[in-house]
Parts: structure tokens; sequence; C-alpha cells
């Protein structure tokens, strides 16, 4: 071989070899990766009852931040808010039951007199008013989502994920709010509203920006889960043949 080939293969060699090693170096990026999620959620899954209340405390206060980033509509006594997102991400991050448990933090600080339902308000009036169905939801959609979250390690992959976002949303959330709102308004109004009237205030308005809220939610969720059992899953010994997206 002349010294020219021998060069041409030379170099060959190494970009195949340069290739092989980035390869590796990125599944053990990825690897290491999926080591980090899983011991943080076997962590947060065998914490102490104190430390699993604060966490829960956390995530009520990130809802009660997320409560003030409103927008009023001059149809509607139901504002566009960004609480929701917290609600979706509660039982994804705290589990089966604390998710739940911090949404219901959330409600019973606020009606004890936080000041951390949407516009600073607080009190059992507040929760009586045209918003409280939905508040209330809020604590059905996390255990919902966190449920599914601690019991199957296919309810991690994105679309699953989104999936159960969208009905936890539109769902747990919107049915009890509609039932409340209507229910206000029939006291307001002294006569029960039309459905398209009570569709357009307190469900129609806010399909886009929810959905929208959903799909991040997902794909942060998607993100920050392990792809294997950290706990009871029941499908926990069938994830490792599974290509989760």
């Amino acid at each position: 071989m002349s010294s020219l080939g021998m060069l041409k293969y030379a170099l060959a060699k190494h970009q195949v070899d340069s290739r092989d090693r980035s390869q590796e170096v990125r599944m053990e990026v990825a690897a290491r990766i999926q080591d980090i999620k899983y011991d943080v959620f076997r962590w947060r899954y065998g914490l102490s009852i104190p430390m699993k209340l604060s966490l829960a405390l956390g995530i009520a206060c990130l809802a009660g931040l997320l409560a003030q980033v409103r927008f009023v509509l001059p149809w509607s006594p139901v504002p566009v808010t960004g609480q929701t997102f917290a609600v979706l991400l509660a039982g994804v991050l705290l589990g089966r039951w604390w998710g739940g448990i911090s949404m219901a933090l959330y409600v019973g600080l606020g009606i004890a007199g936080v000041p951390w339902f949407q516009g600073l308000n607080s009190g059992l009036g507040y929760l009586a008013g045209p918003t409280g169905g939905y508040i209330i939801g809020f604590i059905m959609a996390a255990l919902f989502l966190g449920y599914f979250t601690d019991k199957y390690v296919r309810s991690r992959s994105f679309l699953s994920m989104l999936g159960l976002m969208l009905f936890a949303n539109f769902i747990l959330v919107y049915v009890p709010g509609l039932l409340q709102l209507g229910l206000w308004l029939n006291i307001v109004q002294g006569e029960p509203a039309s459905s398209t009237a009570l569709l357009g205030m307190g469900l129609v308005p806010f399909i886009a920006g929810d959905i929208t809220k959903a799909v991040v939610a997902a794909a942060i969720a998607r993100g920050v889960t392990p792809k294997r059992a950290y706990g009871r899953e029941v499908d926990g010994d069938k994830w490792a043949s599974w290509r989760i997206p």
C-alpha cells in the first residue's frame, strides 16, 4: 500500500473511531442522566412525612404564585391564570398522595387566610364564588396524575402524560368548575345561565391556553421522570422491553 493510501486509511479509521467514541460518550451521558432521575424519584419516594409535607407546601406556594399571573376577561368572572401549570406538575413531582395534599394545602391555607388565591384573595367566601369549583378540582387533578405517575412506568411517556393531563384539566377541573359557576350565576342573576353562555364564560376562552400548558407540563414530566420503576409500579418488570417516547 502506498503512503497516500495508508494515510487515507488512517484518517478513515480515525473518523470511525471518533464517531464510535462520541456515540459511547452520548450513551454514557444519557445513562447517567437516567440514573440521576431515578435516584431523585427514589429519594422522593422514601422521604419522611415531614419532608414530604415541606415539598407539598412548596408546590402549594408555587400554585399561589402562579395564581397571581392572571388576565381578566371582560365577559367572564373567571380569569385566565397560570396556576393550573403547578397543578399538572404537582402529582408528577410529588407522587400518588402528596400532589393532592399539596393542592389541599393550597385550598385549606387559602380558606384560613393566606392571600394566595388569584388577585391576592383568601377566605371561605372566595371559595364559594365563581371560581371555587375549579380550585376544588385542582385537588382531584393532582391526585389523579400522582396516582398514574407512581403506579405506571408507561404513564411517564410524553403522549401518555399529555393524555392524562388533558383529562385531568378538562374533566376533573372543569366539570366541578362549571357546575359551581353555573350555580353562582343562577344565584347572582336569579335565573339559570344557558349552556352556551356558561361554556363561553367558563371553558371556551381557556382551551388554547390550557392545551399549551398541558403540552409544556407533559414535556417537563417526560424529561424529569425516570423510565424505570422506583417504587411499586405494577408494570415495573416490563419497562426494560419498552421504548418510551
